[in-house]
């Protein structure tokens, strides 16, 4: 029987820490939740209550609030990162390259690494693990044919793992996880086969967290942004780095009353003389690298 946690635990001031990648103290992982949510399912999240609490198929008015950001949400994304020059990390349902084909172009050009991140936006968590390894199979082989670029790493929608899902992603050659927001630097996770590295991804600085489920004012955001770095300074150097992992999705920080303070965040980073943007995989090529 598999023990509790697959993850060793240490005191964060006790590890052993590999040296900031060129001197940069603080990397910074931005991870954009690209997801399909089919107009035929129950909705994932909800804006809108529904009324009675009655369910219904098709719910229009919360489908059309992710729509709002795979249609106006990306196209804010998209220029806002290349106009800086930031390449971000692209959490990807497989079924958006055929849902939204010109958007996953996009992606694609823009040069984010793609993340496999389930086929629609349903759950993994399953008793069934053969049927939990064919979806992240078919999910992860769609992604590949489209880029012809080998997936490196995957983020359950919603987190949510069965207790079989590292060792199944493991035994299909991934090499991180971001579903294990424990630690402000990455952690090997044990698993039947290889490990897998369980990369921050910071829940308090995610879109979907502070707005969408404590639903806070506009700003919050940014303002959580910078009083982590506030602790940072004063944790950080060149021995000891730290990664802060934003994660996003189009239609909570791309509609037009948030995103000018998602600018204004990406800004302030830039400001900093001692910030890198990494993707998943390079942060996991520093990490790894250093463990061996």
């Amino acid at each position: 029987m598999r023990k509790i946690s697959r993850v060793n635990y240490e005191l964060a001031h006790k590890r052993c820490v590999p040296k900031a990648p060129r001197g940069k103290r603080i990397l910074v992982n931005i991870v954009v939740n690209v997801e399909q949510w089919r107009f035929d399912s129950p909705m994932p999240r909800k804006l809108l209550p529904a009324p009675h609490g009655k369910q219904h198929v098709p719910d229009v008015p919360n489908f059309s609030w992710a729509e709002y950001g795979m249609r106006v949400g990306m196209s804010r994304l998209l220029n806002a990162l290349e106009s800086r020059g930031i390449t971000a990390s692209a959490s990807l349902n497989a079924g958006v390259i055929d849902a939204y084909p010109s958007c996953a172009d996009a992606i694609l050009k823009a040069g984010w690494e793609l993340v496999g991140h389930g086929y629609s936006q349903q759950s993994v968590q399953s008793n069934d693990t053969d049927s939990e390894a064919e979806m992240i199979e078919k999910a992860l082989d769609r992604i590949e044919r489209f880029s012809g670029i080998k997936v490196r790493g995957w983020l359950s929608p919603g987190l949510q793992e069965s207790f079989g899902t590292p060792d199944i992603l493991s035994k299909f050659g991934l090499d991180y996880v971001l579903d294990w927001p424990l630690d402000d630097l990455p952690c090997w996770i044990d698993t039947d086969y290889k490990p897998l590295l369980a990369m921050p991804y910071n829940l308090e600085l995610n879109d979907s967290v502070v707005y969408a489920v404590e639903r806070h004012s506009s700003k919050e955001l940014l303002n959580r942004l910078v009083d982590t770095l506030r602790c940072f300074d004063a944790e950080a150097s060149d021995s000891s780095p730290r990664v802060i992992g934003i994660g996003l999705h189009p239609h909570l920080i791309g509609v037009a009353h948030r995103f000018p303070y998602f600018e204004e965040m990406l800004d302030i980073l830039l400001l900093r003389e001692d910030t890198a943007f990494l993707t998943g995989s390079q942060l996991f090529d520093w990490y790894s690298n250093y463990e061996k």
